[in-house]
């Protein structure tokens, strides 16, 4: 017997074309529920844009700008960042988002720089009037920001390089002293006290250390610097619980600084972490931290462990022919 099925169903052809969407569907769809507030929906189809074509620029640039809707600004500046390293001066936009994010963190020296860039690049650009906006504000800040005078300036700074040059050498008991004075001298300058803590808990006083560290947490101080410290000390005291749950918090840490940036490098190196270690660092600017012992030190480790024994012995070459104090001892998983 002859089966009948619906005209519409007969004259349906055999071969049907399925539909597969392209990055492109995906990006239109969270452009449209960013529109709508809807920022979580709208990263999910974001990051499907970019699983689908991943090197389509302008799919990071709008997950940096839900980001920047999130308060996420770390975030958003760890993305531009990124495709400012890798294509230059190609996406002028990506500069005026930089000088945004920074502006919301309140560091207003990046602020300006970026959007004088912008500018710069794109005179007559779709941002040119926010730019200005943030240059006209970045300056009147700076009228009213003398609360330090050269002398004291130059007076910390001096400081800093004497403590900083103990500090890289390990020489905890010259340190100590230097940081002592700075604290006393310069109460407000928090960094003082978290390389006073490292350098008191690496001279035997491990209980004071951890005391002084603990008690930031319980304040409005805690910081990268914070979480840092207390994640070595808990390793080198073997309590891994607590370790963890600090280095659970720096994971989702992007810091604007590289000098907090490589921190955070070193400490996953130091705690044995070295896959996060070693994408930490390769996301380091090498020209701002190759001035640290720590970074050849503590990469060498790092790539070494993670299977990269020829990029391990590069760096120890380099970082040996930089600062003479660096021995073949300090590099003993080369050997």
């Amino acid at each position: 017997m002859q089966t009948l099925e619906p005209a519409e169903q007969q004259a349906r052809p055999s071969n049907i074309i399925p539909f597969i969407p392209e990055g492109d569907f995906y990006y239109k769809k969270g452009v449209e529920a960013y529109r709508n507030g809807k920022l979580d929906k709208a990263m999910k189809w974001l990051n499907k844009a970019i699983e689908m074509e991943p090197t389509e620029v302008i799919y990071h640039c709008q997950k940096s700008v839900i980001f920047t809707e999130m308060g996420s600004f770390h975030k958003a500046i760890y993305i531009l960042d990124d495709i400012i390293k890798e294509h230059g001066d190609d996406y002028a936009e990506c500069f005026y988002l930089l000088s945004h994010n920074y502006s919301k963190l309140g560091y207003m020296h990046d602020a300006e720089k970026y959007a004088n860039l912008y500018l710069k690049m794109d005179p007559e650009g779709d941002f040119r009037e926010q730019a200005e906006e943030l240059l006209t504000y970045v300056e009147a800040e700076e009228e009213d920001d003398e609360l330090w005078t050269t002398e004291e300036e130059d007076e910390l700074i001096m400081f800093q390089e004497s403590a900083f040059y103990y500090l890289e050498r390990e020489e905890w008991q010259f340190a100590l002293p230097i940081l002592e004075e700075m604290m006393s001298m310069f109460p407000e300058h928090m960094l003082a006290k978290h390389e006073f803590a490292k350098a008191l808990f690496f001279s035997g006083n491990q209980k004071e250390a951890v005391r002084m560290e603990e008690e930031h947490l319980l304040s409005e101080q805690v910081s990268v610097y914070t979480h840092v410290n207390l994640a070595m000390f808990y390793h080198e005291m073997n309590q891994f619980d607590q370790r963890d749950e600090h280095l659970r918090l720096l994971r989702n840490i992007f810091p604007i600084h590289e000098e907090q940036h490589l921190r955070i490098a070193c400490t996953f190196s130091m705690t044995g972490y070295y896959e996060d270690a070693v994408e930490r660092f390769l996301h380091l600017d090498k020209r701002r931290v190759k001035g640290h012992a720590s970074y050849y030190k503590w990469f060498s480790l790092a790539a070494k462990k993670a299977g990269n024994g020829a990029y391990a012995e590069k760096l120890w070459q380099e970082g040996s022919r930089r600062f003479s104090h660096l021995t073949k001892e300090d590099f003993y998983w080369l050997s």
